[in-house]
């Protein structure tokens, strides 16, 4: 779930470019005239006055070249070829070559005084690039290409167990979420794992380029930039993140320690130990970063939930269209002016039948302005109703920003726009449903314990693999493991933080981090840690502000124009001012705090310890 998928080079976003397209003889003027601007300012006196120019100029170039790149990676992306693919590479170079000679003007600007709006945007013009390419044209070519080939390698991905049986990704994850067959789970999960080792080579020629192109902008390396996108130091940044996760880490290892015997009164001592991690392929999902598909086993015997929000919108005939309709309707409640018309016409709601696409599901902003768009091959499930819910909090957000400057239509650091929309998807209660008519009557709370641990299963259980994805780009960005380290690397890591370990022996060759959308498609995966974070901080914060007097639990918004009102004002701010002002604006905290979590599950902790007497504990 991605706010949009540039997957290289994103200025003002802090995002990723995985492609765009070749730009006109217009275009590639623009790309010149930085450079030529950048050797002539060596010679100049740099002044307030240039520094405004030059920003100015920038913004300008910037946005031209973004929004018809924009265009062209939906092409690409929606109509995966050779074609496609070889015209994203082209113009991922320019964008490339663009931005990061613009960065490195704007570093030239370090020591100039200048008002704090100018010297926000030189900083996010400095900082603001996911992979750096290198000064040498060749070398950025060459990193171009790399991107390219990588996000078209994800996108065709699949396995063929016979000759003429092939398995999309898609069919695979199926068989993840509903088989009960420990080696039908294994084959899929190894099946899908045959498709990233011929990404290791690529991925590490990528690291070598990045990390020179970040070293050519001041920093040490990939990692460090990428740490120094939130309004603090890199290392403050990585302390924040170890302090966040303290806070909430008694609760995932409740979680863990339920589960894990659960799984091993199914499946058995020879399956799933009781003092060892959790085999990888058992937990219902391709990446084990989520739960929720195992309740069934892993879900409380005395209080289920009381509903199948998959049966229901099966059962009032939802389609595609329907559900994000259903979305669209959860913020006109609050205020918010209807999606417009080109969202209609110009979305990709189902996966087409005659060409490769990425299904990743995602939200695009393609102008600035109003062409906003979702991304998504929509099926009707529960687990799709809160994607598009969250999705359009991506879009209603981008919208909220329109009227700032290219720089600063942002979010206030990229969690904060993963976790608008998750916010909004915290708001699917039960006495939302009975609202929009799905259900007939709210379930008393006696299924609360049922209905928490099934959200835990997904948000709670997610925290260390929110967290773990980047500490492993981290310390391969830092040289720490070579391209035979890199799967160790990645297994010690799952293994620390989620008590989670493969299960069987890898391959010498295994690259298992390339079969995470995310690596080869080179998103920050910070972002989405932050985010599980956020969300239930601003959801605590929203229900206050709708006068809710129950359980965080059982609150919705829905219907809360005053708390559209709240949220907006925040939305507005984009990136102009830093993340701890936006939170303000919102919360009344200028801290990210993780307790509302610990409140919001507060009634699932009480019982996971209850089942967790007696147990053995950890790994």
């Amino acid at each position: 779930m991605e706010l949009r998928p540039l997957t290289i080079s994103l200025l003002a976003a802090s995002l990723t470019l995985a492609a765009c397209q070749p730009q006109s003889s217009s275009d590639h003027a623009a790309t010149s005239q930085p450079q030529a601007m950048a050797k002539n300012s060596a010679s100049e006196a740099l002044t307030a006055e240039s520094a405004a120019a030059f920003v100015e100029d920038a913004e300008q170039r910037l946005a031209k070249l973004l929004h018809h790149a924009e265009r062209v990676l939906w092409v690409y992306q929606t109509y995966i070829n050779q074609d496609t693919e070889q015209l994203a590479a082209t113009a991922d170079e320019e964008f490339t070559t663009l931005s990061t000679q613009l960065a490195t003007e704007a570093s030239r600007y370090r020591d100039v005084e200048v008002d704090p709006e100018l010297r926000r945007k030189l900083d996010l013009l400095s900082r603001a690039i996911v992979l750096p390419a290198p000064e040498d044209a060749a070398k950025g070519s060459e990193l171009a290409g790399i991107v390219a080939k990588l996000g078209g390698m994800y996108g065709k991905g699949e396995y063929c167990p016979e000759p003429g049986t092939c398995w999309s990704l898609g069919e695979m994850e199926r068989i993840m979420a509903e088989s009960r067959d420990a080696d039908e789970q294994l084959q899929a999960w190894n099946g899908w794992r045959t498709v990233s080792p011929p990404m290791r080579d690529l991925y590490a020629r990528q690291v070598e380029l990045t990390n020179q192109g970040a070293k050519e902008l001041g920093f040490n390396d990939l990692s460090e930039l990428w740490r120094s996108w939130y309004d603090m130091q890199p290392n403050e940044f990585s302390t924040e993140l170890d302090r966040l996760w303290g806070q909430v880490k008694p609760l995932y290892d409740a979680l863990h320690c339920h589960v894990r015997a659960e799984l091993n009164e199914h499946y058995g001592d020879g399956v799933v130990p009781l003092n060892s991690p959790i085999p990888a392929h058992l937990l219902g999902n391709m990446w084990a970063q989520s739960w929720g598909n195992i309740y069934d086993i892993a879900g409380p015997e005395a209080s289920t939930p009381a509903y199948d929000l998959t049966q229901l919108l099966v059962d009032n005939d939802y389609d595609a269209i329907g559900m994000v309709k259903a979305g669209e309707n959860f913020f006109s409640s609050l205020g918010f002016a209807p999606l417009p018309e080109t969202f209609w016409e110009r979305s990709q709601f189902t996966k087409p039948q005659d060409r490769d696409v990425v299904c990743h599901a995602s939200a695009w902003d393609v102008d600035g302005q109003d062409d906003i768009r979702i991304k998504m091959c929509i099926e009707t499930t529960d687990e799709m109703f809160q994607t598009i819910h969250h999705e359009l909090g991506h879009n209603y957000y981008q919208r909220a920003y329109k009227e700032k400057s290219y720089l600063f239509q942002n979010s206030a650091n990229d969690g904060f726009h993963e976790a608008v929309g998750d916010t909004i998807a915290l708001s699917i209660t039960p006495e939302y449903l009975e609202q929009i008519g799905l259900l007939n009557q709210v379930p008393d709370p006696s299924a609360d314990i049922g209905l928490l641990m099934r959200l835990a299963l997904d948000k709670v259980a997610f925290l260390p693999f929110g967290l773990m994805v980047d500490q492993w780009r981290w310390k391969v960005f830092q040289g720490e493991a070579g391209p035979e380290g890199y799967n160790d690397l990645w297994w010690s890591l799952r293994e620390q933080y989620q008590g989670i370990a493969p299960p069987n022996d890898r391959p010498a060759d295994a690259f298992d981090p390339g079969a995470k959308y995310h690596v080869p498609g080179n998103t920050p995966y910070s972002r989405y840690f932050l985010a599980h974070i956020l969300q239930f901080q601003f959801h605590r914060s929203l229900c206050e502000i709708a006068g809710n007097e129950g359980p965080i639990h059982r609150c919705s918004i829905y219907g809360s124009e005053e708390a559209g009102r709240r949220l907006n004002a925040m939305l507005e701010m984009g990136q102009s001012k830093p993340w701890p002002d936006a939170l303000e604006a919102l919360t009344g905290s200028r801290q990210m705090d993780a307790t509302a979590i610990l409140d919001y599950f507060a009634p699932l902790k009480t019982w996971l310890d209850e089942q967790n007497q007696g147990r053995q504990c950890g790994w």
